[in-house]
Protein backbone atom coordinates (compact mmCIF):
# COMPACT_ATOMS: atom_id res chain seq x y z
CA UNK A 1 0.00 0.00 0.00
CA UNK A 2 1.45 3.77 -1.01
CA UNK A 3 2.04 6.42 1.87
CA UNK A 4 -1.01 8.17 -0.82
CA UNK A 5 -3.47 5.25 0.28
CA UNK A 6 -2.53 5.12 3.92
CA UNK A 7 -3.45 8.81 4.00
CA UNK A 8 -6.52 8.10 2.43
CA UNK A 9 -7.36 5.71 4.78
CA UNK A 10 -6.31 7.67 7.75
CA UNK A 11 -8.58 10.63 6.44
CA UNK A 12 -11.74 8.28 6.07
CA UNK A 13 -11.39 6.92 9.50
CA UNK A 14 -11.14 10.27 11.28
CA UNK A 15 -14.03 11.81 9.17
CA UNK A 16 -15.96 8.87 10.86
CA UNK A 17 -14.82 9.51 14.19
CA UNK A 18 -15.87 13.45 13.58
CA UNK A 19 -19.52 12.20 12.13
CA UNK A 20 -20.18 10.48 15.53
CA UNK A 21 -19.90 14.48 16.90
CA UNK A 22 -21.79 16.12 13.70
CA UNK A 23 -24.66 18.10 14.75
CA UNK A 24 -28.47 16.84 13.35
CA UNK A 25 -26.42 13.28 12.42
CA UNK A 26 -27.79 10.50 14.94
CA UNK A 27 -25.32 8.83 17.06
CA UNK A 28 -24.81 5.40 16.20
CA UNK A 29 -26.68 2.89 18.93
CA UNK A 30 -24.20 1.38 21.16
CA UNK A 31 -23.72 -1.88 20.55
CA UNK A 32 -26.01 -4.47 22.82
CA UNK A 33 -24.73 -7.85 24.44
CA UNK A 34 -26.64 -10.59 25.93
CA UNK A 35 -25.54 -11.19 29.42
CA UNK A 36 -24.70 -14.75 29.62
CA UNK A 37 -21.97 -13.64 26.96
CA UNK A 38 -21.04 -11.24 28.81
CA UNK A 39 -18.81 -11.49 32.03
CA UNK A 40 -20.01 -13.15 34.97
CA UNK A 41 -21.79 -10.52 37.08
CA UNK A 42 -22.66 -8.07 34.03
CA UNK A 43 -26.20 -8.84 34.20
CA UNK A 44 -28.83 -9.58 36.74
CA UNK A 45 -30.59 -12.07 34.72
CA UNK A 46 -29.35 -14.54 32.11
CA UNK A 47 -30.59 -13.39 28.75
CA UNK A 48 -30.49 -9.86 29.63
CA UNK A 49 -29.10 -7.34 27.23
CA UNK A 50 -27.04 -4.19 28.35
CA UNK A 51 -24.91 -1.43 26.14
CA UNK A 52 -21.50 -2.18 25.48
CA UNK A 53 -20.14 1.04 25.76
CA UNK A 54 -21.86 4.17 27.53
CA UNK A 55 -21.12 7.96 26.39
CA UNK A 56 -20.62 10.61 29.26
CA UNK A 57 -23.77 12.43 28.41
CA UNK A 58 -25.54 9.77 28.59
CA UNK A 59 -24.53 9.09 32.04
CA UNK A 60 -24.21 12.49 33.59
CA UNK A 61 -26.72 15.33 33.72
CA UNK A 62 -25.04 17.83 31.36
CA UNK A 63 -24.50 19.17 28.00
CA UNK A 64 -22.46 19.06 25.03
CA UNK A 65 -21.13 22.41 24.42
CA UNK A 66 -20.17 23.84 20.78
CA UNK A 67 -17.50 26.58 20.52
CA UNK A 68 -14.87 27.51 17.90
CA UNK A 69 -12.54 25.14 18.34
CA UNK A 70 -15.18 22.50 18.05
CA UNK A 71 -17.23 20.39 20.77
CA UNK A 72 -16.82 19.50 24.51
CA UNK A 73 -19.10 18.32 27.88
CA UNK A 74 -19.87 20.32 30.65
CA UNK A 75 -22.10 18.86 33.82
CA UNK A 76 -22.71 21.60 36.53
CA UNK A 77 -24.12 20.72 40.29
CA UNK A 78 -25.48 22.67 43.05
CA UNK A 79 -24.92 22.17 46.47
CA UNK A 80 -28.08 24.15 48.15
CA UNK A 81 -27.41 26.36 51.18
CA UNK A 82 -29.16 24.09 53.50
CA UNK A 83 -26.80 21.46 53.45
CA UNK A 84 -23.80 20.31 54.88
CA UNK A 85 -19.88 19.44 53.68
CA UNK A 86 -18.57 17.62 56.33
CA UNK A 87 -18.75 20.19 59.72
CA UNK A 88 -19.49 22.91 57.65
CA UNK A 89 -22.61 24.67 56.70
CA UNK A 90 -22.67 25.66 52.76
CA UNK A 91 -24.84 28.71 53.93
CA UNK A 92 -21.34 29.98 55.79
CA UNK A 93 -19.92 30.32 52.49
CA UNK A 94 -21.63 33.28 51.27
CA UNK A 95 -21.28 35.39 54.81
CA UNK A 96 -17.36 34.97 54.43
CA UNK A 97 -15.84 38.08 54.70
CA UNK A 98 -14.70 39.67 51.61
CA UNK A 99 -11.43 40.60 53.46
CA UNK A 100 -11.05 37.13 54.74
CA UNK A 101 -7.72 36.93 52.31
CA UNK A 102 -5.98 39.68 53.38
CA UNK A 103 -3.91 38.51 55.26
CA UNK A 104 -2.89 35.39 53.81
CA UNK A 105 -2.40 36.86 50.17
CA UNK A 106 -0.02 39.42 52.39
CA UNK A 107 -1.99 42.04 51.05
CA UNK A 108 -2.62 41.41 47.63
CA UNK A 109 -6.04 40.56 48.10
CA UNK A 110 -7.46 43.39 50.42
CA UNK A 111 -11.02 43.37 49.77
CA UNK A 112 -12.51 40.62 47.54
CA UNK A 113 -16.50 39.38 47.51
CA UNK A 114 -16.76 35.51 47.77
CA UNK A 115 -18.99 35.50 45.00
CA UNK A 116 -15.90 36.79 43.15
CA UNK A 117 -14.21 33.58 43.70
CA UNK A 118 -13.35 31.00 41.91
CA UNK A 119 -12.03 27.63 43.29
CA UNK A 120 -10.03 25.37 40.52
CA UNK A 121 -9.07 21.75 40.78
CA UNK A 122 -7.95 19.60 37.63
CA UNK A 123 -7.98 16.14 36.70
CA UNK A 124 -4.56 15.42 34.58
CA UNK A 125 -3.31 12.55 32.46
CA UNK A 126 0.16 12.71 34.68
CA UNK A 127 0.91 13.48 38.10
CA UNK A 128 4.38 15.34 36.74
CA UNK A 129 3.26 17.84 34.82
CA UNK A 130 4.88 18.63 31.70
CA UNK A 131 4.16 19.61 27.84
CA UNK A 132 2.37 16.12 26.91
CA UNK A 133 0.37 16.24 30.16
CA UNK A 134 -3.83 17.27 29.43
CA UNK A 135 -6.13 17.85 31.81
CA UNK A 136 -9.10 16.50 30.78
CA UNK A 137 -11.52 17.01 33.45
CA UNK A 138 -11.64 21.08 35.03
CA UNK A 139 -13.62 22.35 37.99
CA UNK A 140 -14.37 25.16 38.88
CA UNK A 141 -16.94 25.39 41.59
CA UNK A 142 -18.20 29.18 43.12
CA UNK A 143 -20.50 30.61 45.66
CA UNK A 144 -24.05 32.20 45.23
CA UNK A 145 -26.96 33.24 46.59
CA UNK A 146 -28.50 29.39 46.41
CA UNK A 147 -25.55 27.83 47.64
CA UNK A 148 -22.27 26.63 46.17
CA UNK A 149 -21.93 25.58 42.07
CA UNK A 150 -19.56 23.35 40.59
CA UNK A 151 -19.04 23.56 36.34
CA UNK A 152 -16.98 20.78 35.05
CA UNK A 153 -15.53 20.83 31.86
CA UNK A 154 -14.63 17.69 30.14
CA UNK A 155 -13.01 16.31 27.16
CA UNK A 156 -13.89 13.62 25.59
CA UNK A 157 -11.20 13.15 23.58
CA UNK A 158 -7.80 15.08 23.01
CA UNK A 159 -8.96 16.80 20.21
CA UNK A 160 -11.72 18.28 22.64
CA UNK A 161 -8.94 20.40 24.18
CA UNK A 162 -9.27 23.79 22.29
CA UNK A 163 -13.38 24.00 23.05
CA UNK A 164 -12.60 23.30 26.87
CA UNK A 165 -9.96 25.67 26.89
CA UNK A 166 -12.18 28.51 25.29
CA UNK A 167 -14.99 28.11 27.42
CA UNK A 168 -12.59 27.66 30.78
CA UNK A 169 -11.42 31.41 29.85
CA UNK A 170 -15.56 32.37 28.81
CA UNK A 171 -15.92 30.98 32.44
CA UNK A 172 -13.40 32.41 34.58
CA UNK A 173 -14.03 36.12 33.37
CA UNK A 174 -16.88 36.30 35.65
CA UNK A 175 -14.45 36.20 38.69
CA UNK A 176 -11.63 37.98 40.18
CA UNK A 177 -9.82 35.99 42.82
CA UNK A 178 -8.65 32.22 42.07
CA UNK A 179 -8.84 29.70 44.71
CA UNK A 180 -6.51 26.70 44.32
CA UNK A 181 -4.44 23.66 46.10
CA UNK A 182 -1.57 23.73 45.14
CA UNK A 183 -2.25 25.34 41.97
CA UNK A 184 0.84 27.54 41.76
CA UNK A 185 2.88 25.12 41.48
CA UNK A 186 0.57 22.19 39.59
CA UNK A 187 -2.39 23.23 38.38
CA UNK A 188 -2.54 26.85 36.98
CA UNK A 189 1.65 26.15 35.38
CA UNK A 190 0.19 23.31 33.73
CA UNK A 191 -3.06 25.19 32.07
CA UNK A 192 -0.87 27.66 31.06
CA UNK A 193 0.94 25.41 29.20
CA UNK A 194 -2.23 23.73 27.34
CA UNK A 195 -2.99 27.62 26.73
CA UNK A 196 0.23 28.23 24.95
CA UNK A 197 0.35 24.80 23.01
CA UNK A 198 -3.09 25.73 21.97
CA UNK A 199 -2.06 29.14 20.52
CA UNK A 200 -4.73 30.51 23.01
CA UNK A 201 -3.82 33.25 25.75
CA UNK A 202 -4.25 31.89 29.11
CA UNK A 203 -6.84 33.81 31.40
CA UNK A 204 -4.88 33.75 34.69
CA UNK A 205 -3.04 36.99 34.52
CA UNK A 206 -6.21 39.37 35.30
CA UNK A 207 -6.84 36.95 38.41
CA UNK A 208 -5.36 37.27 42.27
CA UNK A 209 -4.40 34.20 42.93
CA UNK A 210 -4.55 32.37 46.26
CA UNK A 211 -2.84 28.60 46.60
CA UNK A 212 -4.58 27.81 49.97
CA UNK A 213 -1.79 24.89 50.56
CA UNK A 214 0.72 27.30 51.91
CA UNK A 215 -1.55 28.24 55.00
CA UNK A 216 -2.52 25.05 55.84
CA UNK A 217 0.53 23.63 55.81
CA UNK A 218 1.07 26.32 58.60
CA UNK A 219 -1.93 25.56 60.43
CA UNK A 220 -1.65 21.75 60.45
CA UNK A 221 1.76 20.24 59.65
CA UNK A 222 3.18 19.90 62.93
CA UNK A 223 -0.17 17.81 63.69
CA UNK A 224 -1.14 15.65 60.79
CA UNK A 225 1.23 13.57 58.77
CA UNK A 226 -0.14 14.89 55.53
CA UNK A 227 -1.75 18.28 54.40
CA UNK A 228 -2.64 16.46 51.22
CA UNK A 229 -6.27 17.79 50.22
CA UNK A 230 -8.00 14.54 50.81
CA UNK A 231 -6.54 14.43 54.36
CA UNK A 232 -7.51 17.40 55.49
CA UNK A 233 -11.14 17.14 54.24
CA UNK A 234 -10.83 14.09 56.52
CA UNK A 235 -9.47 15.07 59.58
CA UNK A 236 -10.67 18.74 59.28
CA UNK A 237 -14.05 18.66 58.10
CA UNK A 238 -14.96 15.32 58.76
CA UNK A 239 -15.97 14.27 55.58
CA UNK A 240 -15.81 10.72 54.24
CA UNK A 241 -15.46 9.71 50.77
CA UNK A 242 -17.88 6.68 49.70
CA UNK A 243 -16.96 4.80 46.43
CA UNK A 244 -13.95 7.39 45.61
CA UNK A 245 -11.14 6.55 43.44
CA UNK A 246 -7.24 7.59 44.46
CA UNK A 247 -5.93 10.33 42.58
CA UNK A 248 -3.06 8.24 41.30
CA UNK A 249 -5.24 6.18 39.76
CA UNK A 250 -7.27 8.90 37.72
CA UNK A 251 -5.50 9.11 34.42
CA UNK A 252 -5.15 5.25 33.91
CA UNK A 253 -9.37 5.68 34.47
CA UNK A 254 -9.24 8.05 31.77
CA UNK A 255 -6.96 6.00 29.54
CA UNK A 256 -8.83 3.14 29.92
CA UNK A 257 -12.02 5.34 29.07
CA UNK A 258 -10.08 6.30 25.70
CA UNK A 259 -9.61 2.84 24.79
CA UNK A 260 -12.78 1.13 25.80
CA UNK A 261 -15.17 3.97 25.55
CA UNK A 262 -16.78 2.91 28.80
CA UNK A 263 -17.70 6.10 30.58
CA UNK A 264 -19.74 4.70 33.39
CA UNK A 265 -15.75 4.45 34.96
CA UNK A 266 -15.02 8.06 34.80
CA UNK A 267 -18.57 8.36 37.25
CA UNK A 268 -16.14 8.39 39.96
CA UNK A 269 -13.44 10.37 38.75
CA UNK A 270 -16.33 13.38 38.02
CA UNK A 271 -17.37 12.94 41.91
CA UNK A 272 -13.57 12.77 42.71
CA UNK A 273 -12.94 16.20 41.36
CA UNK A 274 -16.54 17.83 42.51
CA UNK A 275 -15.41 16.79 46.13
CA UNK A 276 -11.95 18.01 46.02
CA UNK A 277 -13.59 21.24 45.11
CA UNK A 278 -16.07 21.93 47.53
CA UNK A 279 -13.62 20.85 50.11
CA UNK A 280 -11.58 23.36 48.95
CA UNK A 281 -13.92 26.13 49.52
CA UNK A 282 -14.99 24.76 53.24
CA UNK A 283 -11.24 24.97 54.02
CA UNK A 284 -11.03 28.31 52.76
CA UNK A 285 -13.67 29.54 54.76
CA UNK A 286 -10.95 28.11 57.91
CA UNK A 287 -7.59 28.44 56.93
CA UNK A 288 -7.63 32.57 56.15
CA UNK A 289 -9.50 33.17 58.85
CA UNK A 290 -7.08 31.74 61.15
CA UNK A 291 -4.18 34.36 59.92
CA UNK A 292 -6.89 37.32 59.42
CA UNK A 293 -7.98 37.03 63.49
CA UNK A 294 -5.12 34.70 65.08
CA UNK A 295 -6.78 35.42 68.21
CA UNK A 296 -10.17 34.33 67.67
CA UNK A 297 -9.14 30.81 66.36
CA UNK A 298 -10.73 28.05 68.10
CA UNK A 299 -9.27 24.89 67.88
CA UNK A 300 -8.76 21.74 70.43
CA UNK A 301 -4.97 21.08 69.57
CA UNK A 302 -1.96 23.47 70.55
CA UNK A 303 -0.10 22.36 67.65
CA UNK A 304 -2.60 24.26 65.38
CA UNK A 305 -1.55 27.28 67.03
CA UNK A 306 1.88 27.02 66.51
CA UNK A 307 2.34 27.54 62.94
CA UNK A 308 0.40 30.87 62.89
CA UNK A 309 2.43 32.09 65.80
CA UNK A 310 5.59 31.68 63.36
CA UNK A 311 3.83 33.24 60.73
CA UNK A 312 3.18 36.22 63.10
CA UNK A 313 6.80 36.31 64.40
CA UNK A 314 7.87 36.44 60.55
CA UNK A 315 4.83 39.22 60.27
CA UNK A 316 6.86 41.28 62.92
CA UNK A 317 3.93 41.12 65.36
CA UNK A 318 5.52 39.51 68.50
CA UNK A 319 2.93 40.19 70.73
CA UNK A 320 0.58 38.65 69.25
CA UNK A 321 2.92 35.48 68.32
CA UNK A 322 3.69 35.29 72.37
CA UNK A 323 -0.04 35.09 73.16
CA UNK A 324 -0.43 32.15 71.07
CA UNK A 325 2.15 29.95 71.65
CA UNK A 326 1.22 30.74 75.53
CA UNK A 327 -2.18 29.08 74.81
CA UNK A 328 -0.70 26.20 72.99
CA UNK A 329 0.98 25.60 75.78
CA UNK A 330 -1.89 25.67 77.93
CA UNK A 331 -3.95 23.80 75.63
CA UNK A 332 -1.38 21.19 75.57
CA UNK A 333 1.62 19.54 73.05
CA UNK A 334 3.54 17.11 73.00
CA UNK A 335 7.11 16.82 74.60
CA UNK A 336 9.11 17.33 71.17
CA UNK A 337 6.74 20.51 70.73
CA UNK A 338 6.66 22.17 73.66
CA UNK A 339 10.13 21.98 74.61
CA UNK A 340 10.78 23.90 70.89
CA UNK A 341 7.62 26.25 71.92
CA UNK A 342 8.62 26.93 75.23
CA UNK A 343 12.23 27.85 73.38
CA UNK A 344 10.39 30.32 71.08
CA UNK A 345 8.54 31.60 73.95
CA UNK A 346 11.08 32.73 75.80
CA UNK A 347 13.01 34.29 73.10
CA UNK A 348 10.10 37.09 72.40
CA UNK A 349 9.87 37.61 76.25
CA UNK A 350 13.76 38.92 76.36
CA UNK A 351 13.32 40.22 73.51
CA UNK A 352 10.31 42.40 74.36
CA UNK A 353 12.13 43.41 77.62
CA UNK A 354 10.40 40.91 80.03
CA UNK A 355 12.96 39.60 81.30
CA UNK A 356 12.06 37.67 84.55
CA UNK A 357 9.83 36.00 82.44
CA UNK A 358 12.23 34.66 79.58
CA UNK A 359 14.41 33.88 83.00
CA UNK A 360 11.27 31.38 84.31
CA UNK A 361 11.38 29.92 81.10
CA UNK A 362 15.17 29.00 80.84
CA UNK A 363 15.30 27.65 84.04
CA UNK A 364 11.96 25.52 83.33
CA UNK A 365 14.31 23.98 80.16
CA UNK A 366 17.01 24.09 82.50
CA UNK A 367 15.89 21.38 84.64
CA UNK A 368 15.28 18.47 82.78
CA UNK A 369 16.81 16.72 79.68
CA UNK A 370 15.57 18.10 76.53
CA UNK A 371 17.24 19.54 73.39
CA UNK A 372 17.25 23.07 74.60
CA UNK A 373 18.67 22.48 77.98
CA UNK A 374 21.97 23.52 76.92
CA UNK A 375 21.25 26.48 75.18
CA UNK A 376 18.74 27.52 78.19
CA UNK A 377 21.70 26.92 80.80
CA UNK A 378 23.75 29.75 78.43
CA UNK A 379 21.45 32.12 77.79
CA UNK A 380 20.84 31.79 82.05
CA UNK A 381 25.04 32.19 82.05
CA UNK A 382 25.00 35.39 79.58
CA UNK A 383 22.00 37.26 81.67
CA UNK A 384 23.85 37.14 84.89
CA UNK A 385 27.11 37.88 83.67
CA UNK A 386 25.94 41.03 81.04
CA UNK A 387 22.11 42.33 82.63
CA UNK A 388 22.64 41.03 86.15
CA UNK A 389 26.35 41.69 86.83
CA UNK A 390 26.90 38.47 88.65
CA UNK A 391 29.60 36.62 87.91
CA UNK A 392 29.21 33.71 90.68
CA UNK A 393 25.87 32.72 89.27
CA UNK A 394 27.35 33.48 85.87
CA UNK A 395 29.95 31.14 86.44
CA UNK A 396 28.00 28.42 87.75
CA UNK A 397 25.18 28.29 85.40
CA UNK A 398 28.26 27.90 82.79
CA UNK A 399 29.56 24.82 84.79
CA UNK A 400 26.28 23.61 84.22
CA UNK A 401 26.10 24.15 80.59
CA UNK A 402 29.06 22.51 80.32
CA UNK A 403 28.37 19.50 81.53
CA UNK A 404 25.52 19.10 79.43
CA UNK A 405 27.09 20.41 76.40
CA UNK A 406 30.74 21.67 76.43
CA UNK A 407 31.93 24.24 73.83
CA UNK A 408 34.75 26.01 73.06
CA UNK A 409 32.99 29.14 73.99
CA UNK A 410 31.30 28.13 77.28
CA UNK A 411 34.83 26.99 77.83
CA UNK A 412 36.17 30.87 77.53
CA UNK A 413 33.30 32.16 78.99
CA UNK A 414 34.07 29.90 82.01
CA UNK A 415 37.61 30.90 81.71
CA UNK A 416 36.51 34.41 81.83
CA UNK A 417 34.50 34.67 84.74
CA UNK A 418 36.69 33.12 86.52
CA UNK A 419 39.45 36.15 86.05
CA UNK A 420 37.03 38.07 87.22
CA UNK A 421 35.96 36.91 90.26
CA UNK A 422 39.52 36.19 90.78
CA UNK A 423 40.40 40.00 90.76
CA UNK A 424 37.42 40.68 92.82
CA UNK A 425 38.25 38.34 95.52
CA UNK A 426 40.03 40.01 98.83
CA UNK A 427 43.30 39.16 99.21
CA UNK A 428 44.11 36.52 101.69
CA UNK A 429 46.59 37.07 105.02
CA UNK A 430 50.16 35.76 104.68
CA UNK A 431 50.43 32.06 105.70
CA UNK A 432 47.01 30.55 105.31
CA UNK A 433 45.34 28.71 102.66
Amino acid sequence: MTVEEQLALLREKVARINERYRAGVPRPQPEATPVDEAAPGDGEFAGEVRPARYFVEDLISGEVVKTRGGEHFETERLYERHRRHGSMDISTLQELPPDLLAALSEGQIAHAAPGTWAFLDTETTGLAGGAGTYAFLIGVGHIDAEGFRVRQFFMRDFGEEASLLERLAEHLARFDVLITYNGKAYDVPLLETRYRMARARPPFDRLAHLDLLFGARRLWKLRLESCRLVELENRILGVERQGDVPGELIPYVYFDYLRSRQAFRLVPVFHHNMVDIVSLACLTGLVPQAFRAPEEIHVHHGADLIGVARWLLQAERPEQAARLLRRAVAIGLPDTLLFRTLWDLAGIENKQGRPEAALEIWRDLSGSRNPYRAPALEQLAKHYEHAARDWAQALAWTRAAREVADSPALERREERLRRRLQRLRPQLPLGRA
